[in-house]
């Protein structure tokens, strides 16, 4: 899917809906981003594919309903929200909007 030509912080296509299965992750790259799309059920969520410990790639690890769990030493977070959920005080990761048109992901990176 080739992007459009659009101002920074503009929502892009990101990659087609039927590319992502329900209960898998794509990475993408939106605006010069490292994104990974996550889809839940019928909903889509995008967050940062680096993890806010040592930067393990999201991407590579292993997704089990919103919980996006990091190869490298395990941190889990919320692909809904960022939070990190394990270990409790480590740091959220970012989270972009995300909306469905006419069968493509749309995302909007800053």
């Amino acid at each position: 899917m080739t992007p459009d030509v659009t101002q920074e912080g503009e929502p892009r296509p990101a990659a087609a809906l039927s590319d992502l299965p329900a209960g898998g992750c794509k990475l993408v790259e939106v605006n010069g981003t490292r994104v990974v799309l996550a889809r839940v059920g019928e909903g889509v969520y995008a967050c940062a594919d680096t993890c806010a410990h040592r930067g393990g790639p999201l991407s590579q690890g292993r997704l089990a309903g919103t919980r996006l769990t990091c190869p490298w030493h395990g941190w889990l977070y919320d692909v809904r929200t960022g939070q990190c959920l394990l270990p409790a005080r480590g740091a959220a990761i970012a989270t972009y909007a995300v909306r469905i048109e006419s069968g493509a992901i749309w995302v909007e990176v800053p």
